[in-house]
């Protein structure tokens, strides 16, 4: 049966075939070490008392009808007095808009600012931007990075493919790297993006940046986070950041999302959200605009839980520091931000000790899942088809007492290969 072209050219994304995967294994009863989901298990990393409380509080009050378009006004104020706290920017209330979850947001910027054909621009790895430019009819221009700077873009990488695009997407702390631009590396991207700008001058799509800071608030302890806005004011005429509940409140299956940036750009945003009907749930909105009135209480929330996402990632990254010191070729970036650890496993080459060489990255993921027994995710799966030795770990389901069995297969199945 005959479909639209767009339909026919999406194929299922590589990480739902890993998945599958990996759930059998585990209905098989088999010991497995799952680190690819970017997800909280609820049981261990739980939303914030309070507002699991407001959310019930709110459903038994019956606040069940549409919530409006443009969001709640409570928690757009939430909104803007959170971002003015942490991030000491300022934005108005008619400047924010509320959806179910960030993705949406993401869309409609997409569908804001790029039409068919129209370039956009992003390092790799990165988390959907291919997929994004696919479903928009856009050119997608990514731009390889480097590990020497933790895999994050900097300007000089970026300014060859700008001259002529619609938009720059960016993220930081980045999925999957779990990294975060230096102030420097950043305002430099910014202060490129207003040059370019002026070049064009008026009647001109300008360039547009579109910024995914989901992660923002899990940022480690000693690591500044950079606000665009903040670093370059000039930027804010052009920049859109989307943001939300679902990484640093754990709440990804709450859909609470927001975004904000210059007033004409979110109406524009906030048109793709109402088409769509992706607006946040009503108990949902009056929940989070109450707790967001208690910025102490975001602070009891944040405080414990980015203690404990980094205690696991420093747990890993320690282990294969002792594993590379012991000889094997691995390594691992010292994680900075949010859920996820960036690891190298050299496995190209290798033989196994039933004889089989492992010539491909996809045969070095298969021995990680049916040796190893550890489901981590290949730096291929983000769009950076040259850096499959690298991988993605995922903490958000982890239990601290876990990490010393992962390491352990982990390198009992790597000391195995010649």
């Amino acid at each position: 049966m005959k479909l639209s072209k767009i339909a026919g050219e999406t194929s299922q994304p590589p990480i739902l075939r890993v998945a599958s995967q990996i759930n059998e294994k585990i209905a098989r009863g088999e010991t497995f070490y799952n680190f690819t989901v970017g997800d909280f298990d609820g049981r261990i990393f739980p939303i914030p008392e309070p507002l699991t409380d407001r959310i019930v509080d709110a459903y038994r009050d019956h606040q069940t009808n549409y919530p409006g378009p443009v969001g709640l006004p409570g928690l757009r104020e939430g909104v803007r007095e959170l971002v003015r706290k942490y991030a000491d920017v300022d934005y108005e209330v008619d400047q924010i808009q509320i959806s179910s979850g960030s993705r949406p947001l993401i869309y409609g910027m997409y569908r804001a600012v790029v039409d068919p054909g129209d370039k956009v621009v992003f390092p790799v790895p990165s988390w959907m931007n291919d997929a994004y430019c696919h479903l928009c009819a856009a050119r997608p221009v990514p731009v390889q990075s480097s590990v020497g700077n933790r895999f994050l873009p900097t300007a000089a990488e970026l300014e060859p493919y700008l001259s002529d695009a619609a938009m720059l997407a960016l993220c930081s702390p980045q999925n999957p790297t779990g990294t975060v631009f230096a102030p420097d590396q950043l305002r430099e991207i910014c202060d490129l993006v207003v040059a370019e700008n002026r070049r064009r001058g008026p009647g001109v799509k300008p360039l547009y940046v579109m910024f995914d800071q989901v992660y923002w608030l899990l940022t480690f302890e000693g690591v500044p986070y950079p606000h665009p806005a903040k670093l370059c004011p000039d930027i804010r005429d052009y920049l859109f950041c989307a943001d939300g509940l679902s990484k640093s409140f754990a709440g990804t299956g709450v859909r609470v999302g927001w975004g904000y940036g210059p007033a004409h750009l979110v109406r524009s945003v906030s048109d793709t959200v109402a088409y769509i009907g992706a607006w946040a749930p009503k108990p949902e909105q009056l929940a989070t605009g109450r707790f967001l009135e208690d910025l102490d209480a975001v602070d009891a929330f944040l405080v414990p839980f980015r203690s404990a996402l980094h205690q696991r990632l420093k747990s890993i990254y320690d282990g294969f520091m002792a594993m590379k010191q012991r000889g094997l070729d691995v390594d691992a970036v010292a994680p900075q931000a949010g859920i996820y650890l960036t690891v190298r496993i050299n496995l190209v080459g290798k033989r196994t000790p039933s004889g089989q060489v492992l010539k491909t990255n996809d045969d070095a993921l298969a021995y990680l899942l049916d040796e190893a027994r550890v489901g981590i995710l290949p730096f291929s799966f983000f769009g950076a088809e040259n850096l499959g030795q690298w991988y993605r770990i995922s903490v958000g389901t982890c239990r601290l007492d876990t990490v010393p069995a992962l390491l352990q297969s982990l390198e009992k199945s790597l000391t195995a290969l010649q």
